[in-house]
């Protein structure tokens, strides 16, 4: 067997397989032996088969495998040891022409190798990383919603000011009918809350949608649509009611206060607004690490300069799914697909240069602390090594589980290395203003 690669151009090249009857022959042989001894068929008793009705109904399927097995492993460890880092798969050449009647066989495969390139790491231009902010209108509207939430209801027979609403929505326009509970402080158009001030149960109210809700997103939450539908929504409504409430806001007591956080950790309305934005700004951190790490991959996609093998992953696209493309749908998933080939290339350079890979003791150790979490939500906030150990051992041994563990790690590790790199500004943000400006 001999296998050789030419090189066309820095991004394609053209690797050759060329084997013999020598290669193959031994194995072929002894394959058909095996079939001879098994062999059913008519007119010869079992294991008197000729050989040459065996090789006439199995030879060409056998060798066509046989050689296909040398043919994949070969070529494998060929692209192995010559260390090519190729995009996507081989694609054959000249699959049509080969003559299985031959003894020789001579393949071909187009490749597409990727590019020679360098990591600017930090850029020219600084990425904004957003520290949002918990400010004290959303502390005091968490601190009424907690009060509201563990109050107390009146029920009543007619909407005031301030009132909790229940009832359906429905539009024959927009076939929806939904049951939602809504207070009459959620909605901000005047002619709706106008509209329903005043109105009792059983009555059934007609409202437009546009201006109803100071965010769009509410219709989709109160009135039930899709949420593409829910933006710029205008059609009317009809609100039929069938309870009116008026809720009794808790007072801040000690009670509540351990209620909500455990005994003793919370024992006055300042601590609780210390913990409210504590527990806010956290969950903000998320949020803000997301927005950095999606700008941060933007900036690399875009000042990362290098060329792809693009006639050649056209085509990789057009023949490597369950049914063949047309040129034109695979030049189209090509363009879908380009901007994350370019990352993986770069976060893949980033990890070698820089020893970021995700080992099995990370792994081990991230699943723990995981673990650790998950079982002080339920009171145990102390579980013993040998708890952790069997755990984690078990999820380890789940393959998909360290799948979806080790692509979180990734995340996390390339997140911590772009903040410790990358070129940053801060910038303090309610969060409010954040979702204004980072998703205009």
């Amino acid at each position: 067997m001999n296998i050789t690669k030419k090189e066309l151009d820095k991004l394609n090249a053209v690797v050759t397989v060329e084997i013999s009857k020598d290669d193959y022959e031994d194995k072929v042989q002894g394959i058909l032996n095996k079939y001879r001894k098994t062999a059913n068929i008519p007119g010869f008793r079992k294991g008197h088969v000729p050989m040459g009705m065996v090789k006439k109904q199995y030879g060409q399927a056998v060798l066509v495998e046989e050689v296909n097995k040398l043919l994949q492993e070969n070529l494998h460890k060929f692209l192995n040891e010559e260390k090519l880092d190729v995009l996507g798969n081989p694609i054959p050449r000249n699959e049509a022409e080969i003559d299985w009647n031959s003894d020789d066989f001579k393949f071909e495969f187009d490749l597409g190798l990727a590019p020679e390139f360098e990591v600017a790491l930090p850029g020219k231009k600084a990425t904004t990383q957003y520290k949002i902010v918990a400010d004290d209108e959303m502390i005091n509207n968490q601190v009424k919603t907690i009060r509201k939430q563990y109050g107390t209801l009146t029920s009543k027979n007619t909407v005031e000011k301030g009132d909790e609403i229940t009832g359906t929505f429905t539009s024959t326009e927009k076939e929806l009918e939904n049951k939602t509970t809504i207070s009459l402080e959620a909605i901000k158009g005047k002619k709706q809350i106008t509209a329903l001030t005043g109105a009792k149960i059983g009555d059934e109210v007609v409202l437009k949608t546009k201006g109803m809700f100071s965010d769009d997103h509410d219709n989709q939450k109160y009135l039930g649509v899709s949420h593409d539908d829910a933006h710029g929504l205008d059609i009317e409504v009809t609100l039929k009611i069938e309870e009116v409430n008026q809720r009794e806001m808790a007072d801040l007591t000690q009670e509540l206060f351990d209620k909500l956080f455990g005994e003793g950790v919370v024992t006055s309305e300042d601590q609780l607004k210390d913990k409210i934005k504590e527990d806010a700004e956290g969950q903000f951190l998320q949020q803000s690490d997301q927005k950095l790490l999606n700008d941060v991959v933007e900036d690399l996609i875009e000042n990362t300069k290098f060329d792809l093998p693009k006639e050649f992953l056209q085509r990789w696209i057009q023949v490597s799914g369950e049914k063949p493309l047309t040129d034109e749908e695979a030049a189209a998933e090509f363009e879908r697909s380009e901007k994350g080939l370019r990352y993986q290339l770069i976060e893949g350079k980033l990890r070698a240069d820089n020893n970021l890979q995700v080992t099995f003791d990370e792994l081990k150790e991230y699943a723990k602390n995981m673990i650790k979490g998950q079982m002080a939500q339920f009171g145990n906030s102390n579980p013993t090594e040998e708890e952790l150990d069997g755990i984690s051992a078990r999820i380890l041994s789940n393959e998909e589980e360290v799948k979806r563990l080790s692509e979180q790690l990734n995340t996390t590790k390339m997140l911590q290395f772009y903040k410790d790199k990358a070129k940053l500004k801060t910038k303090e943000i309610t969060y409010e203003k954040f979702i204004k400006e980072a998703y205009a």
